[in-house]
């Protein structure tokens, strides 16, 4: 986690603005991400794509031909050891342009110039119009893929407040705030648990309390779990033995640090 975050602040993202994107799915549709992991693949590149879109509205100065950067992690769960498929990305607030012109770097080792174009548009609006085109457009994956029924697609599509799809975009992190942003990547980077909330009741291996970040919906503020009742909350929430769940960050249209 703290590698992680140190590494993507050092050598990844350039010294430009951040904003952090959330996106929950109904309860319905996780546990196809959960278990099918092509499936989450598709949702992130939806995702991915419709960010590009609304990026793009949001830099009226860039071209069409300018590329976004952004860092995804993959969480299969809640605060309360649940399971809770979703995903947090981190998007640099803005495009990079392409410039012809390569006068600051040597022969040896060339490196394109960029322009940064920062997302001065991004209104409400914006953000409410993406989040309708994800809702549109997972659904209908899901729906040419045999996981959901024509009907039950449509009838998603109708439900009021969101239809259980929730877009989170309000943490913004600016240029010079590399520690926000490092505090950031690593909570986005964190583990399914922390350690130092796991204790053992009286000494026994067989009996585990748990304390939780915040209270639950229920208002507990710890979990008393047997020891395979633990076991059983983790085999929930971690990915399994395929390929594709285990990378829990992917990068995407980053370019070169800038200076």
């Amino acid at each position: 986690m703290a590698h992680t975050a140190a590494h993507l602040v050092d050598h990844v993202f350039p010294h430009v603005p951040v904003r952090q994107f959330v996106l929950s799915v109904p309860k319905r549709l996780r546990p196809f991400l959960h278990y099918r992991p092509r499936t989450a693949s598709a949702v992130l590149h939806i995702l991915l794509r419709a960010l590009r879109g609304t990026l793009r509205e949001a830099c009226p100065t860039a071209p069409r031909t300018a590329a976004m950067g952004a860092v995804s992690f993959l969480h299969r769960f809640g605060s309360s050891l649940n399971p809770h498929f979703h995903f947090h990305v981190c998007v640099v607030d803005g495009l990079f342009e392409g410039l012809d012109e390569d006068t600051d770097s040597g022969p040896a080792y060339p490196q394109p110039r960029l322009h940064f174009h920062e997302a001065t548009s991004l209104t409400r609006e914006l953000l409410e119009g993406l989040q309708h085109t994800i809702r549109s457009r997972v659904l209908r994956h899901f729906r040419r893929h045999g996981l959901l029924e024509p009907h039950e697609a449509r009838d998603m599509l109708d439900w009021e407040h969101g239809g259980g799809f929730s877009l989170d975009a309000s943490v913004r992190i600016e240029a010079t705030d590399r520690e926000g942003l490092e505090r950031l990547i690593r909570y986005c980077a964190r583990p399914p648990f922390a350690l130092n909330r796991l204790h053992l009741v009286g000494g026994r291996s067989d009996q585990i309390l748990y304390l939780l970040p915040k209270p639950d919906p229920a208002g507990r503020t710890a979990l008393r779990l047997s020891a395979l009742e633990f076991l059983d909350r983790l085999a929930k929430i971690l990915p399994s033995n395929h390929p594709a769940s285990t990378a829990t960050v992917t990068t995407a249209f980053l370019p070169p640090t800038l200076p």
